[in-house]
């Protein structure tokens, strides 16, 4: 475990090291979508009953800061290793596959929880949460943030360059999260966009999420943890398979 270990402690503190930029910005730009939104609708909109849409917001911008982050800890990581050469001394030691993909994921998670955390410390500022069901808050924080963490993983070894890592950050998981309802309840889509919406599956960890909060959502819980399980399952495999077979970090 000494190698898991040694690059777990590497990984955290390549963040930690520079704290105001890998966390206190992202919690700043969460509040800064909670000022924004809240003052504007606060008194125009009600989600769920009893529920104000300052209180509605939080869950989402919680998990919107900690997807994001997770993905953004393992794709510069390792984009930034492949450019500096350094990624050699990563892969030259006898470190296992696994043990390379769970020291990355797993702090990739870590970084996210904490920005997660940060950002529902922030929010408590502004509006009373309850939370009714705290295990399915954890069961989706940490689905949703190890999806997220596999995502960036795959796209730090398939990117060459920054450029390819931005183009999947503005084209695919910003809008990804933006359209998952962050913002606003699906039910208040038209038909047709409610049905596109059941296409991402960030809704459903978002949806998922924001039930351990008000024990209310679009759906069920269960029913989005029967597409965030085998999406996490999906995208550990994926990744596991580019780490075995070397692409673009051996070749």
């Amino acid at each position: 475990m000494i190698g898991f270990c040694t690059l777990f402690k590497k990984e955290i503190l390549r963040f930690w090291k520079v704290l105001l930029q890998t966390v206190a910005a992202p919690i700043l730009t969460a509040f800064l979508y909670l000022l924004i939104f809240s003052h504007v609708l606060e008194a125009h909109v009600q989600v769920y009953a009893n529920v104000g849409y300052t209180a509605f917001l939080m869950p989402g911008l919680v998990m919107m800061s900690l997807m994001q982050n997770a993905f953004a800890n393992t794709s510069s990581s390792l984009i930034q290793s492949k450019i500096t050469g350094n990624i050699v001394f990563v892969l030259l030691p006898p470190l296992s596959y696994t043990e390379f993909f769970l020291a990355y994921i797993l702090a990739a998670l870590l970084r996210g929880l904490l920005i997660g955390a940060g950002v529902l410390a922030v929010g408590l500022l502004f509006t009373d949460l309850e939370i009714r069901h705290p295990l399915w808050v954890w069961i989706f924080a940490c689905l949703s943030g190890g999806v997220f963490a596999c995502v960036g993983m795959m796209a730090g070894i398939w990117a060459d360059k920054f450029d390819h890592l931005a183009g999947i950050q503005n084209f695919a998981i910003m809008p990804l999260t933006f359209l998952s309802g962050v913002f606003y309840s699906i039910h208040s889509l038209p038909v047709f966009w409610q049905q596109v919406s059941h296409l991402n599956p960030v809704f459903y960890m978002i949806d998922g999420f924001r039930y351990g909060f008000f024990g209310v959502s679009d759906i069920s819980p269960w029913q989005g943890l029967g597409v965030v399980v085998p999406t996490a399952l999906v995208c550990a495999a994926w990744s596991l398979w580019m780490l075995r077979s070397g692409y673009k970090l051996r070749h």
